[in-house]
């Protein structure tokens, strides 16, 4: 029975989140608020959906690589009929895309010091194709009515004055773009500190974060309860991603299952709903051999976190 002082509790918690800007009550059960990366169950996008239908899960976060350039890493190239398929889910409902996703040409993730150089928007031999890239996305976003577009633009260079200013240029010109079509970007965190990326994050403008606290870990930049905290007034969607440090300083750490690495799953989830996160989560899984298995656990292990 509610007393008149757990009423009044309430009361104070539901006024709280109003002048916050936010519902107390966020998008109905826990699990309408979990999606999953369309690459990371490493399929063809038809199969992406028979695999969504087993895993309880509707929400999406939409690789576009497949229609747009094929990378390999997203997808293989999928082709108009696929699209129309894509677009036909999400028009009845069986999907909600929660944002799309770009990658960019010439990276190589063999290591630390090569996607450095290689990364996102970086190097300039591949500036202009990879801008086309972000106008092709953008388009494809907006027919989805999807409204975020994320990516990873590369090796934020916050000692540079040059570089950064040249980073800064055409993240703010791919923002641009995507805001003449109703999208807003997403970089994604990885290559740079949370206090690096919130100074970058001030400069510009139609650019939010899709937070990824694996890649925090991986890149050895950082705790990912701190990012939520230094990040929050950015965080517009979230990886579901675990990773281990690694033990040989310079080189990559270990992605995990969610939950057995070191990202502190439940003290994350807890960071976030003290930020009064309202966005959606996806889970994401790049390495191993049994993905799907991966990925079941993960939705098992974040419903039964009880924070969302």
């Amino acid at each position: 029975m509610m007393t008149r002082r757990s009423f009044a509790a309430l009361s104070a918690a539901a006024a709280a989140a109003l002048v916050a800007g936010c519902s107390l009550f966020i998008d109905g059960p826990k699990e309408s608020r979990l999606g999953v990366c369309s690459w990371s169950l490493g399929v063809p996008i038809d199969e992406v959906a028979v695999q969504m239908r087993e895993l309880g899960i509707k929400k999406v976060h939409l690789a576009l690589a497949p229609f747009i350039a094929a990378d390999g890493r997203h997808g293989g190239s999928e082709g108009a009929d696929a699209w129309k398929r894509v677009k036909e889910r999400v028009a009845s409902g069986e999907w909600i895309v929660t944002a799309t996703m770009v990658s960019f040409k010439g990276e190589d993730y063999s290591t630390l010091e090569s996607i450095k150089k290689t990364g996102g928007i970086v190097p300039d031999e591949n500036w202009e194709f990879n801008r086309s890239l972000v106008e092709k996305g953008a388009a494809l976003t907006k027919e989805l009515g999807c409204k975020y577009l994320s990516c990873h633009a590369g090796f934020l260079d916050i000692n540079d004055p040059v570089a950064y200013a040249k980073y800064r240029g055409r993240v703010q010109e791919m923002a641009n773009i995507c805001a003449a079509k109703g999208v807003m970007l997403l970089l994604e965190t990885g290559q740079e500190t949370a206090t690096h990326l919130a100074t970058f994050l001030r400069g510009v403008e139609n650019v939010g974060v899709n937070l990824d606290p694996a890649n925090m870990i991986l890149y050895a930049k950082g705790d990912p309860v701190e990012a939520v905290k230094t990040l929050a007034p950015w965080i517009r969607h979230v990886h579901l991603k675990d990773a281990n440090l690694t033990k040989d300083p310079g080189t990559w750490g270990t992605e995990v299952p969610l939950g057995d690495g070191q990202i502190g799953l439940y003290d994350f989830l807890k960071a976030l709903k003290s930020k009064w996160y309202s966005g959606d989560f996806a889970i994401e899984r790049e390495a191993g051999n049994t993905r799907f298995k991966d990925i079941s656990l993960a939705a098992r292990r974040f419903r039964e976190a009880a924070i969302f």
